[in-house]
């Protein structure tokens, strides 16, 4: 069985999501069994790590609204992994990997902490920059998933305005 170069990155896609979703849940379970009782740790500079509970979206922006994103994060990540059929460039299939499984990562402690109605837990963050809401894993690859996508996009529409 050969696998086509579609296949191919879409399974990369897989592979980077599920090592985004690995990394993040591993790193949220050592923030609430670590950071619990407001501690802190200093990292260098203004980095530190401290927990906190977020009902929004990322950076915590839209608290309360847990349940809203839930749902358009679910349609999302059915969009994206619906998106990876189509071949596109290596730079967009790590951007999906990324947002993905930061979606995903996300989700999943929406889900399985306690809330009071469907996905209506909170998210752990705990990278706290001092300057810039506190945020997670998931939440950076989500960020940087997005910049990635944008930057292929803008080289994919310059490639095919220069071989046009």
């Amino acid at each position: 069985m050969t696998i086509t170069p579609s296949r191919r990155q879409a399974l990369l896609a897989v592979v980077i999501a599920a090592a985004v979703v690995l990394i993040d849940q591993l790193t949220k379970h050592w923030a609430v069994h670590r950071l619990s009782g407001g501690r802190t740790v200093d990292v260098v500079g203004s980095l530190r790590f401290n927990l906190t509970y977020n009902s929004g979206m990322a950076f915590s922006r839209g608290k309360g609204l847990g349940p809203v994103i839930g749902v358009i994060a679910l349609v999302v990540i059915v969009a994206l992994l619906a998106s990876l059929r189509r071949n596109g460039s290596i730079l967009s299939t790590v951007g999906l990997g990324l947002v993905i499984g930061g979606a995903v990562g996300n989700i999943l402690v929406r889900v399985f902490t306690d809330g009071n109605c469907f996905l209506g837990g909170t998210v752990v963050d705990f990278i706290d920059l001092q300057w810039w809401p506190v945020f997670n894993v998931a939440d950076s690859a989500i960020t940087v998933g997005g910049i990635i996508l944008v930057v292929g996009s803008l080289i994919g529409s310059k490639k095919a305005r220069a071989t046009g």
